[in-house]
């Protein structure tokens, strides 16, 4: 959209962003796997010729047997089930891998948008302060042309008037870079027109450090793990393969049904060492859980802290900082007009006002960023 709010930049973001095709990639992957894993082995075709082109009675293919017969390896050690098991178990992991992908891809939008309002304020506020350094320098030339100002005074009123032009084609070129920014993250190069809306934020609900999704993926990886570890319990047992056939004797013309049965034997390789690195791999993941959840929690707490510094700063300039300079810039004014104050005063008192809105431009910005960090780590 030319325009962009901030729930069509998250659904745009969402839809085109290169990072979440990938993981959704993964996925689909991970979910063929699961199907793939439930599939049985495959029989086998034997044929087998003897007798032939040998000596005496062998010497043609008049004494030749042909065997054709069909095997099979029977499933009765677990291994299909322990293959779907580990194939549902990462699948499971990787839809949680997804989840973050799209949880931080949504943070990046909505501090990238945030910023971008606050671009968007700033050059408002730029805009703002050249229009009143420039109606203040020709004030002071007016006042300098009857007397009531020396040349002086209109050429730093001059002055003031260049810096507001400068800071302006500045602020210009910032909130552009700043949309621009944000389109990135759609994939395209052409950014929005203006982003709308305000520097608001969404106020996730209290919720434990468990239930993060960092908590969580690190609890299906150790389902992964303990999944492996049946996995590599089952390749140890015995699989037996039985087969059944025709063969034929060409010599009488005769055919007959054959039957095998065949068992590996469990001699050198009992699958011993992948049994222990799996079951190592599960302490492995069991470990990285606790330190995940206690991330976890100091991440949700110091997103609160910021996030309540950051409503205070904002409160405090809302309610007395930019009122009592607005108030103090009127004033000045006044002053100024009724020939009571000098340029110097008034250039003080519109600097302070600029500097207050900007500073609350500043703390707004902070605080939707901070939103987004705590709705980040409650991310569930």
């Amino acid at each position: 959209p030319a325009s962009l709010t901030l729930d069509q930049a998250l659904e745009e973001a969402a839809s085109r962003s290169p990072a979440i095709v990938a993981a959704r990639a993964e996925v689909d992957a991970a979910r063929a796997r699961v199907g793939q894993a439930g599939v049985r082995s495959n029989p086998e075709l034997s044929v087998e010729v003897e007798n032939f082109a040998g000596t005496g009675p062998y010497s043609g293919i008049s004494g030749t047997e042909t065997t054709v017969s069909i095997n099979q390896r029977l499933d009765l050690g677990g291994r299909r089930r322990a293959r779907v098991s580990a194939a549902e178990a990462r699948l499971a992991a990787q839809e949680l891998r997804l989840a973050i992908a799209e949880a931080d891809l949504a943070q990046s939008v909505r501090e990238q948008f945030a910023l971008a309002i606050a671009a968007r304020e700033r050059l408002r506020l730029a805009r703002e302060n050249e229009e009143r350094a420039r109606e203040l320098a020709r004030i002071a030339g007016v006042l300098v042309d009857v007397g009531r100002e020396p040349p002086l005074r209109a050429i730093r009123a001059r002055s003031a008037a260049a810096q507001a032009t400068a800071a302006l084609r500045a602020a210009e070129a910032a909130e552009e870079a700043a949309r621009r920014t944000l389109a990135s993250f759609f994939g395209v190069d052409t950014p929005p027109s203006s982003v709308l809306g305000g520097l608001g934020e969404i106020r996730p609900a209290d919720m434990a450090a468990s239930q993060t999704l960092e908590a969580r993926l690190a609890a299906a990886e150790i389902a992964v793990a303990e999944a492996g570890v049946g996995q590599e319990l089952a390749a140890r047992r015995l699989d037996p393969s039985v087969g059944i056939g025709v063969r034929r004797i060409e010599e009488t013309g005769d055919q007959a049904f054959v039957a095998g049965f065949s068992m590996p034997l469990p001699i050198f390789d009992r699958n011993r060492g992948n049994i222990e690195a799996a079951r190592a791999e599960a302490r492995s993941a069991e470990a990285r859980l606790n330190n995940v959840l206690a991330q976890a929690s100091a991440r949700i707490n110091n997103a609160k802290a910021n996030l309540a510094a950051a409503d205070a700063r904002v409160e405090a300039l809302e309610e007395a900082a930019i009122p009592e300079a607005g108030e103090a810039l009127r004033l000045a004014q006044l002053a100024y007009q009724a020939g009571k104050i000098d340029l110097i005063e008034l250039l003080d008192a519109q600097e302070a006002f600029a500097s207050s809105q900007t500073e609350l431009v500043e703390a707004r910005l902070a605080r939707a960023q901070a939103a987004a960090a705590l709705a980040r780590a409650a991310a569930q």
